[in-house]
């Protein structure tokens, strides 16, 4: 075996450095088991990011619950939106059986009007076919001179036949002055259907985007749930990390506070020891001293220890506190000025949202556009213009007032018309007011 040779110095450099090893060992062997979790500073270290990882995930769940209620609040606007079409879709198909049954008996009646116009005519025929379709009224004159038993009896006769004619030509104008009037009502009846007709598409428009967009927003609302539910899984597992390496420096601490405790008596039991026996060589030496001068009358200094201790004391404390607060109307113009003024913009195109008298806006947006014109600041949605204002008949109705339908309003303009931002077929237009069931008519001026 080859033994190596070290210096003396060397030797006992080693044997120091040695020694230190194993007095440390055995010291952290003393405070605390060996941790499988790293070191006290490191465990501190690991709970700190720990904990920051768990403040930026609570302000993501924070941010995210945020944006989730935002959403669910949209959503619920929506079905709100969805039920009031829905109920406004209920009434429009009411005006529509309503305006068909008008259509169907209009046309019996002018079925019934025709029928008796060919009846009256043929009967006319039948009794003076000459003055009807020969015009040799004289003739006929004759021959009832020729036929009458008197005079009396001739000028009898031909004020009858002169009251025939009369007679049948003032039914036969009649028949044709209902048949007409029936053919006015007719079509002013398909005007109102065609345009019902066009705000039965444009809602069923509606209804379609509106369950659209509640289902994106429905997978929005599901998306959100996910990454909260993600985030919370996050945060739980970061707050176990964070107990866990409370748990590990809890244990530590406690093996240190052990430690501690018992240095600190070993150190006590220690310095008891000393003293006492510093105490006795003291007695010894006293004893001795007395002895070798019995003379000398020296009392034993007395001695004795003073103590002290200390208690402190935690404050607390916070404050708080929170602090929290329509329409005017007024303007110009009379009813008459504001009607021919939304008359200017017929045929400008409906958009939906839209507030724009020549690039494009719907029904409220139009009437309010039009009233703020002349100083007038009324509501946005047709829903509120219906509570505003003043309400009157359809017979007190006067141009520039509302006409309220449901979900829809207008401005009439007179003679049974109003003006409005139809469809978004349609554009502004003009149309019979009673096209659909009237809700309120309110006035503004």
């Amino acid at each position: 075996m080859i033994k190596a040779h070290f210096p003396e110095s060397l030797r006992r450099l080693l044997c120091v450095a040695l020694s230190v090893v194993l007095s440390l060992s055995m010291t952290l062997s003393a405070v605390a088991e060996p941790s499988s979790t790293g070191s006290k500073s490191e465990l501190n270290k690991d709970k700190k990011e720990n904990e920051n990882k768990l403040n930026e995930v609570n302000e993501e769940i924070g941010s995210i619950e945020e944006e989730k209620q935002v959403a669910e609040a949209e959503e619920q606007a929506m079905q709100a939106q969805l039920v009031e079409l829905l109920a406004n879709v209920d009434i429009l198909k009411d005006d529509i059986t309503r305006k068909q049954a008008e259509i169907e008996q209009a046309q019996i009646d002018y079925d019934a009007a025709e029928a008796e116009e060919q009846k009256q005519y043929k009967a006319m025929c039948a009794r003076i076919r000459y003055m009807y379709e020969n015009g040799n009224t004289s003739s006929e004159y004759i021959e009832i001179l020729l036929k009458a038993e008197s005079l009396s009896d001739a000028i009898n006769k031909v004020e009858y036949a002169e009251k025939l004619y009369e007679y049948d030509r003032t039914l036969l104008v009649n028949y044709q002055e209902i048949k007409a009037q029936v053919k006015l009502l007719q079509n002013r009846l398909n005007e109102d259907m065609a345009e019902l007709q066009e705000v039965e598409e444009d809602y069923k428009a509606q209804e379609e985007d509106l369950n659209n967009t509640i289902s994106e927003q429905r997978r929005t609302v599901a998306n959100f749930s996910s990454k909260l539910a993600a985030a919370k899984s996050e945060a739980k597992a970061y707050q176990k990390k964070i107990d866990e390496d409370n748990a590990a420096i809890a244990k530590i601490a406690a093996a240190e506070k052990e430690a501690a405790r018992k240095a600190a008596a070993e150190k006590a039991a220690k310095e008891k020891a000393a003293k006492e026996k510093a105490q006795k060589e003291k007695e010894a030496k006293e004893k001795t001293e007395k002895e070798n001068k019995q003379d000398q009358g020296e009392a034993p200094e007395e001695s004795g220890e003073d103590g002290d201790s200390s208690g402190g004391g935690e404050e607390t404390g916070g404050s708080g506190g929170d602090s929290g607060g329509g329409y005017t109307g007024g303007g110009g113009g009379t009813g008459q000025e504001i009607a021919n003024y939304a008359l200017q913009f017929v045929g400008n195109p409906y958009v939906p949202g839209g507030t724009s008298l020549t690039d494009g806006c719907d029904c409220s947006g139009f009437t309010m556009s039009v009233y703020s014109h002349f100083g007038y600041s009324i509501p946005r949605n047709s829903g509120a213009q219906a509570g505003y204002g003043r309400g009157v008949s359809y017979e007190e109705a006067q141009p520039g007032d509302i006409f309220c339908y449901p979900g829809h309003v207008g401005i009439y303009i007179g003679n049974g018309r109003i003006v409005h931002a139809s469809t978004q077929a349609t554009g502004i237009k003009i149309s019979n007011a009673l096209y659909r069931s009237i809700s309120s008519i309110r006035r503004i001026v």
